[in-house]
């Protein structure tokens, strides 16, 4: 399975990739695995603040739906708009077109809680 050394990842199993005081955030190749075939992305805190850990959104597959959780405290800026007709993106591409969440980093200090790359490899192989 590919985790790419340059994001950040959480428990939760969802990435960061850190530009600036900006941030994308995904879930991992290991969580769409899991998840199976993604059908459905909803996400209705665009403009929103919120705390790490908060939900940000729901993540639909044919198995089951789950909440998608914030790594870290941020403003929502964006959702990834290709995700309303194109779920499946996150399937075949999750770290790149098949990123969820665009926001401005309000705590810079959670970044260090995050797992790095052996961290996070080592929490789905155990």
């Amino acid at each position: 399975m590919d985790f790419p050394t340059h994001l950040k990842y959480t428990k939760d199993h969802e990435w960061v990739k850190v530009e600036g005081d900006e941030a994308y955030i995904g879930i991992t190749e290991f969580a769409q695995k899991e998840l199976g075939d993604i059908v459905f992305i909803e996400v209705e805190t665009v403009n929103e603040s919120l705390e790490k850990e908060d939900i940000f959104g729901t993540i639909e597959a044919v198995k089951t739906v789950s909440d998608l959780f914030m790594p870290v405290s941020g403003e929502v800026l964006e959702f990834n708009e290709e995700l309303e007709s194109t779920p499946e993106t996150i399937n075949s591409d999750p770290y790149g077109k098949g990123w969820i969440i665009k926001i401005k980093i309000t705590n810079q200090a959670e970044l260090d809680e995050l797992l790095d790359t052996a961290g996070y490899t080592e929490l789905v192989e155990s």
